[in-house]
């Protein structure tokens, strides 16, 4: 894919403060197989693209991922921190916290700055709750001229990270 104008070029940019330049943010809502990564450029909400993480032989494919983040050159990285969920299996379980392990470890590979946001306070943020349907009507709603991002039922990954990063940028990343 080729790199979208919401971002590519970390340094060129002076960082994100109140009157300062842009930030490029990139966002994740880890998983094993529905994971998904957005790029916003803030102070410019409406300028964002998402998309489904890179998965080979079932999980997320990290040289992928790196050569991806290496193309968009985002500031700084915002990962939903997540957890196991009750009575999922210890098979999905590992896959999930796989997942999480290897955007982390490429996010710091590459030296991008990462905060972590639990799920509870970015969703609060937009009044949404757990339903991921909600998450996929929020972003539709935001973006309409990208709809064809969170045009399907199981592009809700794709809304949850575009939302991720739209949270980073009006809190200007305060936790």
């Amino acid at each position: 894919m080729a790199p979208h104008k919401a971002c590519g070029g970390r340094g060129r940019r002076q960082g994100f403060h109140p009157g300062g330049t842009a930030l490029c943010i990139a966002a994740f809502d880890p998983g094993s197989s529905s994971g998904a990564v957005a790029f916003l450029y803030a102070p410019y909400l409406d300028t964002m693209a998402a998309e489904d993480l890179p998965v080979a032989n079932g999980q997320i494919d990290g040289a992928t991922l790196t050569a991806r983040l290496k193309q968009m050159n985002p500031d700084v990285a915002v990962i939903e921190r997540v957890a196991a969920m009750p009575r999922q299996g210890v098979s999905s379980t590992f896959k999930f916290g796989t997942a999480f392990g290897i955007i982390q470890g490429v996010v710091a590979g590459l030296g991008i700055p990462a905060h972590f946001v639990a799920p509870g306070k970015w969703k609060r943020h937009f009044g949404l709750t757990a339903e991921k349907e909600e998450s996929r009507a929020r972003a539709l709603q935001l973006w309409p001229a990208r709809s064809e991002l969170f045009s399907r039922k199981k592009d809700h990954g794709r809304a949850e990270a575009a939302l991720l990063a739209r949270y980073f940028a009006e809190t200007d990343g305060r936790r």
